[in-house]
């Protein structure tokens, strides 16, 4: 383990005060000694950078999906006080409410057998995907205002979706406090013919089955049984999300001057929640969250459309699991040393894990906490999971988001060909889709920690509990 670093259980790491100069609280991050041997010094630095912020509560924490980010470390989560504390682009990230959500089927395996290459190619056909892609709808700024006001409201609303995707996604898909009038005429230019596409990098669209049940009633409760085929969506708010992260960083590197905030890192750059660039910022965010949100509605409109088009099944037959934000700022509302306080809660690639009995949580869920959908990488398994009460106590409520990357692009490009990748993957009879055979090879999984290591740690650990393994049958690749 680096230098420093305390050992404060069994898959639970302190980053003690004084780690760096001016850390107002202990960072604490959860890993075992498996991944521990790709832990950066970078991203551990940068966790103990998080913790000299003002009005930062608790800990600076990490999951273990933890490695090195934009300012804050990417599996970053950290709450701040509403009147004491900031608020940092730097713990969203740029691709705001970058999430993922599970679509559930009637079909097996066996409707796919014989299909499985058309149905890819035709999804192919009908979701845009790569850099700059561009949607085949036209929308106008009155339409862009609503996806970025309402979310998946507008889409139901406008015929994109079904009035059940609304209570199945976190926020009902929809964030309050949204302002357009802080969103730049450069952002809205870059959202407007890019809503309903898939993107590039690390976005995908995968056929999944679910291989293996772990916990039944929740499970059950879920609408997943084994041998099921899913469809799962992985992707954010495009280039005007970007857009507003960039905008905003201007903006709050100068708020920080202004408010007389010392930072270690620039990245980090950040005003006071309630100030009037801290709200411009929230609106703003809230905006790109929404339109997110949107995105991820309307491609699941296409999906549906073709899935039920080649099964001969209706939409309703395609319900939504849930939908989870990994990139994104709340204002939420935990108990503290005893005590239900307000917060800024920051999750930069960390999932909300809201457990039995929290609030926003779909009725049919209450029992069990909210749905965690935790993706792999091309070729490895994701997993579906719940949120738990251990959450609420030790995390703000959250937990891990993905696999997390331990090679760059460049280095993974380096040790295997996307040709190569295509080929090994069907030989495991998984089907892939993509315009270049260089974005496989920079997404390899190799490029990425193992997903059931992960996962096995929040589990232990209790952030939340395994609820199924799924595993990928197609791909199609952003």
């Amino acid at each position: 383990m680096i230098e420093g670093v305390k050992r404060a259980g069994l898959f639970e790491w302190e980053v003690p005060i004084g780690f760096v100069p001016g850390m107002r609280v202990p960072g604490r991050f959860f890993l075992s000694e498996d991944l521990g041997q790709t832990l950066e010094a970078g991203a551990v630095q940068q966790l103990a950078n998080v913790a000299t912020m003002p009005g930062i509560v608790g800990n600076s924490l990490a999951m273990p999906d933890i490695h090195w980010g934009y300012g804050f470390p990417i599996g970053g989560v950290a709450a701040f006080d509403m009147t004491e504390g900031v608020i940092s682009p730097g713990g969203v990230g740029f691709d705001i409410n970058c999430g993922v959500r599970l679509i559930a089927s009637p079909l097996t395996g066996d409707d796919l057998a014989g299909t499985k290459r058309e149905l890819i190619e035709e999804i192919f056909k009908a979701v845009p995907t790569g850099v700059g892609a561009r949607s085949a709808r036209t929308l106008s700024n009155k339409d862009l205002t609503g996806m970025m006001t309402d979310g998946v409201g507008w889409c139901v609303e406008h015929g994109f979706g079904l009035p059940s995707d609304l209570v199945h996604c976190e926020e009902q898909g929809r964030m309050e406090h949204a302002d357009p009038d802080a969103v730049s005429a450069k952002a809205r230019q870059r959202g407007l013919p890019q809503a309903g596409t898939l993107g590039a990098g690390n976005h995908f669209l995968e056929i999944q089955i679910a291989e293996e049940i772990l916990d039944a009633p929740a499970a059950a409760a879920m609408g997943i049984t084994e041998g099921q085929i899913c469809f799962m969506i992985h992707c954010g708010s495009r280039g005007l999300g970007h857009q507003v992260c960039t905008d905003h960083l201007q903006i709050l590197e100068k708020a920080t001057k202004k408010y007389g905030i010392s930072l270690p890192d620039r990245q980090l750059a950040c005003a006071p929640v309630e100030s009037p660039e801290g709200r411009s910022y929230f609106g703003a965010m809230a905006c790109a969250a929404n339109y997110a949100w949107a995105n991820r509605q309307m491609i699941t409109h296409e999906v549906r459309n073709v899935v039920a088009k080649t099964f001969g099944i209706a939409d309703e037959d395609l319900p939504l699991v849930y939908d989870v934000a990994h990139n994104v700022a709340k204002y939420e509302r935990h108990t503290v040393d005893g005590r239900e306080r307000e917060l800024c809660v920051h999750r930069k690639g960390a999932t909300r894990a809201f457990g039995p009995g929290a609030s926003d949580i779909p009725p049919v869920y209450e029992e069990i906490g909210q749905p965690v959908i935790i993706p792999g990488s091309m070729g490895t398994s994701s997993y579906l999971l719940r949120g738990t009460a251990t959450a609420m106590e030790r995390s703000f409520g959250s937990t891990c988001h993905g696999a997390g990357r331990v090679l760059s692009r460049t280095q993974a490009k380096k040790d295997i060909t996307g040709k190569a990748l295509r080929e090994q993957l069907a030989k495991e009879g998984i089907l892939v889709r993509a315009h270049s055979d260089s974005v496989l090879a920079e997404e390899a999984p190799g490029a990425y920690k193992p997903s059931n290591e992960v996962v096995r740690v929040v589990d232990r650990v209790g952030l939340s509990t395994l609820v199924a393994r799924l595993e990928p049958q197609g791909v199609i690749k952003g």
